[in-house]
């Protein structure tokens, strides 16, 4: 089981899209021993981004642990979207993701 979950927000795979992408996996990978992230396409699942009430993409939502917490944009600032999730500074486990 993941310590931390996302869910990503997209609209189709455009390059500030796929950025944000890489750049959540970036920043997880980096930090967090295990996490699971699902992306969601709001132009296939705009049900689902009604629901999260997504206004702009990419969105990225820290579902686990509480309290939730959100980023909007691309996350290529990797100090500030690390605060803002709440991620620990380093890795502090080895284990499976």
């Amino acid at each position: 089981m993941a310590d931390y979950s996302f869910r990503l927000y997209v609209a189709g795979r455009t390059a500030r899209s796929q950025a944000a992408e890489s750049n959540l996996r970036l920043l997880c990978e980096a930090r967090l021993a295990r996490h699971a992230i699902e992306i969601i396409d709001v132009a296939e699942r705009p049900d689902q981004a009604e629901d999260a009430r997504i206004l702009a993409t990419p969105t990225v939502i820290r579902l686990t642990p509480a309290p939730q917490l959100r980023v909007v944009g691309d996350l290529s600032d990797h100090e500030r979207a690390a605060a803002v999730l709440g991620l620990p500074s380093a890795v502090l486990e080895e284990g499976p993701r």
